[in-house]
């Protein structure tokens, strides 16, 4: 997982990715396409050809891929990479991968969700899908421009405007509650409801931190976000993987083969990134055999179709579980009318965004001296969220949406009374 820059990260920065070894080995004959030393297993664990042969290949589905850039000009993602955003300052439209490494982060997740089969055999997960690079300021990318300071934020925006129904960030930050007085900053929250109020899913990295005390990661702690974490290919959560009471789901992320953007090279490596990568592909091939369902409905066929490991139910190891793109897709429609804690966590801020954009009665606007919620703001304060997220044994982080919700009643009630009183007087 690739850090964003910032007062708050530099000092802080862990290394992104593990185990790196440059590839040069040929494909195996095996079914599982991608190099002898790191197969991509999951192509035989989920049957990823028979999935594709019944049009679950990622038609019609846009992921954004916020990242370093997207080398667009690689044999493998040729034509499948649509003119994006570019957030670093370098004025580019998000097809240049501008990561200082040879390792191409932007492009290696590009390829893990959209390659056609080229070197070494690797093979994206959903091959038609169109990529929508937005390149943002990551630690070790090459600036030649002064990106803003809400450059994240702004790189959700203009994902969710321009069509991506998925938006993928192997990335994140750490935050602590010594020196940040919210898990997600303001302007990252607001940036994630307005992409779910556009009917996009938003996916992110859960962190490579788990040997450090698994610090709470933004984006991934953000209410709506689903936080994804590693598994390796006995479906084991990886040693590196942080652990989070927020934690959505786990994807393969232990040695994973990758393109770069330099073409006929490769690299395996491992880390969130990848797994946050591959789930974003495998939400572009449920919603591509599912076409006519919403992106809740989507959501809610990878929760309720997952690998349960670990104690019953959600844990900080797995979340929810390890994803199963085949099962999800195979579920009947009775799947898509489940719970989804993701989504449901945020709905109260939602709510409150629709209060706002709704122009209040006249009777509403003279019964009460302030703006409509004026005083509540969208990122919510830790007092609003009920237990602290940042303490690994207050209970869970969606539990805080109860008091969101206790909030906004309180709120409809002292509005009707307010109403009441103009009413009768």
């Amino acid at each position: 997982m690739r850090r964003r820059p910032g007062a708050a990260l530099t000092a802080v920065l862990t290394a992104a990715l593990t185990a790196a070894a440059v590839l040069t080995l040929p494909a195996p004959a095996a079914a599982a396409p991608g190099p002898s030393v790191a197969p991509q297993w999951w192509f035989d664990s989920w049957d990823v050809h028979s999935l594709w042969a019944a049009g679950a290949d990622g038609r019609g589905i846009t992921v954004a891929v916020i990242d370093s850039g997207v080398q667009a000009d690689i044999p493998e993602l040729r034509g499948k990479v649509l003119p994006g955003a570019d957030f670093i300052g370098n004025g580019s439209d998000g097809r240049t991968d501008y990561d200082r490494s040879e390792f191409s982060h932007g492009t290696a997740m590009a390829s893990l969700i959209a390659a056609s089969r080229g070197f070494a055999g690797i093979e994206g997960l959903a091959p038609a899908v169109k990529i929508l690079p937005v390149a943002v300021p990551l630690v070790n990318v090459i600036r030649r421009g002064e990106p803003p300071e809400d450059s994240t934020s702004k790189a959700i925006r203009s994902a969710a405007d321009h069509g991506a129904q998925i938006i993928s960030m192997s990335l994140g930050g750490p935050r602590f509650e010594a020196r940040h007085s919210t898990p997600c900053p303001q302007d990252i929250q607001d940036a994630v409801l307005h992409a779910l109020g556009k009917g996009a899913l938003v996916v992110a990295a859960s962190g490579n931190s788990a040997d450090s005390g698994s610090p709470v990661e933004e984006p991934g702690v953000c209410l709506g976000v689903l936080s994804v974490g590693a598994v390796n290919a006995q479906l084991a959560v990886t040693d590196f993987s942080s652990r989070h009471r927020y934690l959505g789901v786990t994807a393969p992320g232990r040695d994973i083969a990758t393109l770069t953007r330099e073409p006929g090279s490769a690299f395996a490596e491992s880390g969130t990134s990848h797994a946050t990568a591959l789930t974003s592909a495998a939400l572009a091939l449920i919603w591509s055999k599912h076409p006519r369902e919403s992106a809740r409905q989507i959501l809610s066929r990878l929760l309720a179709t997952v690998t349960d490991r670990g104690p019953k139910g959600r844990d900080t190891q797995y979340g929810f579980g390890v994803i199963n793109p085949a099962a999800a897709i195979a579920a009947g429609p009775a799947v898509t009318t489940g719970p989804n804690p993701v989504l449901d966590a945020a709905a109260p801020l939602l709510a409150l965004r629709r209060a706002r954009a709704t122009p209040p009665s006249p009777v509403a606007v003279a019964s009460r001296p302030d703006a409509a919620l004026g005083e509540y703001r969208i990122g919510a304060r830790p007092a609003e969220l009920g237990p602290s997220v940042y303490l690994p044994a207050a209970g869970s982080a969606v539990s805080g949406v109860l008091s969101l919700v206790l909030l906004i009643a309180a709120v409809r009630r002292r509005r009707r009374r307010r109403a009441t009183a103009a009413l009768s007087a």
